[in-house]
């Protein structure tokens, strides 16, 4: 039997994704090199970082312009604070009226849009002594949460005249930032509720990534920022002129378990979709759809094993999944490369029909990360 290669990596599974932090300061810079220096940034951490690790890359987003950082959940903010990370922290999904004061006692900003909140907000500071910072959330067409903005400037008025909150912004999410038109309408509205209320010192926040790169809103002193961090595009709209040059973070990579040979016509994996033609060589790699990779790929995708393409061939199961590498001279314990800079995951999300970070996000649910330079 052949000797098993080793990497120098210290993981106990022979699958992992590796990080990779220096493309996560270049596309910060690049990001910010985009956006004028009297707007702050609100780095979008959601999702564990869309999969790649917030409590691990916070620190880098922070150190290299981020100002403050969103999340999605209470917990998620938490997780955060455990890990001593002080700067601001936005809850930009809906908090339950119930979990407001814990919110408080982390010194979480949390996103409000309702009368149960108002009455949450005051029942916290009663119980704590501290007014709840939050951000009110107004639906300027995404028609998911938020005051609508027929009722938003008597809300805002309400929650401006309330001594126990702590009333810090006021922002809306762009649904379709890839059409101008469809932004527009969402900007007029934005900006007809603005310019009915007292917006002195408030943080003002309209676009998300593609909207950052794309459009100048007046009167907006902070923007969000989320998937450009990791070194994803989002869909832009044809008036954008120069794209920001942003490197994607993610390699997916894991180490041949098995090889062995198959004769012309037998099949591989789970219900024989593929069946050898001719005598093949095939590796088996321990990574499945239980690591975030859709079983739907199956015979769709190529590694990168030492510089040659490899083809996935069977279904893809749970835990492992099988390369063709006849003629190669592949041993037990090389590495094949499913994602990188040249491979990109963009090549899945087209042939799953979806977009690139709901696949990133799949892929935290069990495969250790690897942090480099």
């Amino acid at each position: 039997m052949k000797n098993i290669r080793q990497t120098n990596i210290n993981i106990h599974r022979d699958a992992w994704l590796e990080i990779n932090i220096a493309n996560l300061e270049n596309n910060v810079c690049e990001i910010r090199k985009k956006v004028p220096e009297n707007i702050k940034l609100l780095g979008v951490v959601k999702a564990d970082a869309y999969g790649h690790g917030s409590i691990m890359l916070a620190p880098t987003i922070l150190a290299q312009g981020i100002d403050m950082l969103g999340v999605a959940s209470i917990d998620e903010g938490v997780d955060l604070r455990n890990a001593n990370i002080s700067c601001e922290i936005l809850v930009l999904g809906a908090v339950p009226v119930w979990a407001v004061e814990s919110a408080v006692k982390a010194d979480l900003s949390i996103s409000i849009f309702s009368k149960g909140h108002i009455d949450a907000c005051r029942q916290a500071f009663e119980r704590t002594g501290i007014r709840p910072k939050v951000h009110i959330k107004i639906d300027t067409g995404m028609n998911r949460i938020g005051v609508s903005t027929e009722d938003a400037v008597d809300f805002i008025k309400e929650v401006q005249k309330s001594s126990f909150i702590d009333l810090q912004g006021i922002f809306t999410h762009l649904a379709m930032a890839e059409d101008i038109k469809e932004t527009e309408k969402q900007i007029k509205k934005w900006q007809k509720v603005i310019s009915q209320i007292d917006i002195s010192g408030l943080l003002l926040h309209v676009q998300n990534t593609a909207g950052t790169l794309s459009y100048k809103i007046p009167g907006i002193n902070m923007c969000r920022v989320g998937i450009a961090l990791y070194g994803l595009a989002p869909d832009y709209p044809p008036c954008i002129e120069e794209k920001p040059d942003i490197k994607p973070l993610i390699s997916l990579k894991g180490r041949i378990v098995n090889i062995h040979e198959v004769k012309d016509g037998e099949g591989i994996s789970y219900s024989y979709t593929y069946r050898a033609q001719g005598n093949r060589t095939i590796a088996t790699l321990p990574i499945g759809y239980a690591d975030g990779i859709s079983r739907a790929l199956s015979n769709r995708i190529y590694g990168i094993l030492n510089g040659k393409k490899v083809k996935q061939v069977g279904n893809i199961t749970m835990d492992q999944m099988m390369f063709d590498i006849t003629g190669t001279d592949a041993e037990l314990g090389d590495v094949i490369t499913l994602l990188d800079c040249e491979n990109s995951i963009d090549i899945w999300a087209d042939i799953l029909h979806t977009i690139n970070y709901e696949l990133t996000c799949r892929l935290k649910v069990r495969l250790p990360r690897v942090y480099t330079r």
